[in-house]
């Protein structure tokens, strides 16, 4: 049996396409190992959004070379997409694949006489129709959550992404076929649905009568089981009162959302290229927490944008700490060749990058044990996800808190009231009874 090894590197959406490509070759007879293994395919799933992915994925690239030089070595994802010719130019890469072509592998690999001369490269533009396909992820995966990608594309075309022209315009999954995908997730057993998307906010975009708040809406009324839905990522401006109140009030929807920042200062707001200011924020996080009780608020934060003076982070910092946050992913900003931001004027200097970068890292840490131990004492439904090394069960909250507790008689799979105890690296809670 041939076997065939997967690294992903970037967002979830890349994570997700991952999971369909292993489907496509365990259907075609490949077994899966793992990266580290020696393999006769190996597929890298790249990530471009900073100079740290652009290295890791050519670290792995070298590793899976050396691991079995006549291997057949694919590499698609972001980085292939922009750079294609580049990739296709290193030594012992077999096929370099778009965004868009990623449903070929497989099969473009099942159908090679031995390794080409030169590397195939399937990497055209991205175009409006190449809408993403229906997936069934039914046969190597643990069922608790799974992901469910409903939108590719972007066009925010913000001042420092190159996210834009990595995956092309919004093109979103038809709701009929979301429907099916979550139906059959459901069946299968999976009790937590993430939507995922690339730009997830405009769904519909590119549909007549549609947007992501009536998908939503959709889902909820007419897909029946016992599963909760939560939303990867939403953009501030397109959070709608709709959806703030569908998980106010419907026990199928998480209480968190992560809800983007970048910067808190209105200025490098502007220069970004985002579309609100740091009061609509301030004003959209306050009106989610006073209408959803418990909800968990993530958001992201780049610091050491070009132009960013001590002045404007400190308006960052000031603004993270005064609202009710959980947690946040810290990013230095990294200059992405092709964007705007790349020949800016003020671009700062690496080391205060890390200065503020670390000093944002510790709010983040303080937030995040604050907001848990506003939690303590009180009954959370987990998802138990599985067994640790010592025999207690691991499990997340709808609120996104991930719990670990005595076993019991619960298995992974099912849901579970637990209370909430205490934290030090991970909360800690007690089995109230499965439910």
């Amino acid at each position: 049996m041939r076997t065939v090894a997967f690294n992903t590197l970037g967002c979830k959406v890349n994570q997700v396409e991952t999971e369909q490509i292993k489907e496509d070759f365990i259907r075609r007879g490949y077994k899966l190992v793992d990266f580290n293994q020696t393999a006769d395919v190996y597929v890298i799933n790249t990530c471009t959004v900073t100079h740290v992915s652009d290295r890791k994925s050519r670290t792995a690239l070298h590793r899976a070379v050396r691991q079995n030089p006549a291997a057949v070595v694919v590499v698609t994802g972001c980085l292939a997409q922009i750079n294609s010719e580049e990739i296709a130019g290193m030594d012992n890469v077999t096929l370099v694949v778009g965004n868009s072509k990623k449903d070929l592998i497989a099969q473009t690999v099942d159908e090679l006489d031995g390794k080409p001369d030169r590397p195939i490269i399937l990497a055209d533009p991205i175009k409006p129709e190449d809408r993403p396909q229906m997936g069934l992820y039914t046969l190597h995966h643990k069922r608790t959550r799974g992901f469910v990608k409903i939108e590719d594309g972007c066009e925010n075309f913000c001042s420092y992404c190159i996210v834009p022209l990595t995956r092309g315009p919004v093109r979103s999954k038809l709701p009929e076929e979301v429907r099916g995908e979550i139906e059959n997730m459901v069946r299968l057993g999976y009790k937590e649905i993430v939507l995922t998307g690339i730009h997830t906010g405009l769904y519909g975009k590119d549909l007549a009568g549609w947007n992501l708040e009536s998908l939503l809406y959709n889902i909820i009324q007419t897909i029946e089981g016992e599963y909760r839905l939560r939303l990867s990522s939403i953009e501030p401006l397109e959070l709608s009162p709709g959806i703030i109140e569908l998980a106010a009030g419907d026990e199928h929807f998480c209480r968190h959302f992560h809800i983007p920042l970048q910067s808190g200062s209105d200025p490098i707001l502007r220069a970004m290229g985002r579309k609100y200011d740091s009061q609509y924020y301030r004003d959209l996080l306050l009106d989610i927490s006073a209408k959803i009780p418990g909800v968990a608020l993530t958001t992201d934060v780049m610091t050491g944008f070009p132009g960013e003076s001590e002045e404007n982070f400190n308006d960052t910092f000031k603004l993270l700490n005064e609202l009710p946050i959980y947690n946040m992913h810290v990013f230095k900003y990294s200059r992405r060749v092709g964007t705007p931001a790349a020949v800016m004027e003020g671009q700062v200097p690496e080391v205060v990058k890390q200065e503020r970068s670390a000093r944002l890292l510790n709010l983040a840490e303080q937030k995040r044990r604050a907001f848990v131990e506003s939690q303590q004492d009180k009954v959370l439904t987990i998802l138990v996800e599985r067994k640790s090394k010592n025999g207690m069960l691991c499990g997340i909250t709808d609120n996104y808190i991930n719990v670990l507790f005595s076993a019991g008689h619960i298995k992974p799979g099912q849901f579970a009231g637990v209370r909430i105890k205490s934290f030090d690296d991970m909360a800690t809670g007690e089995l109230i009874d499965n439910i």
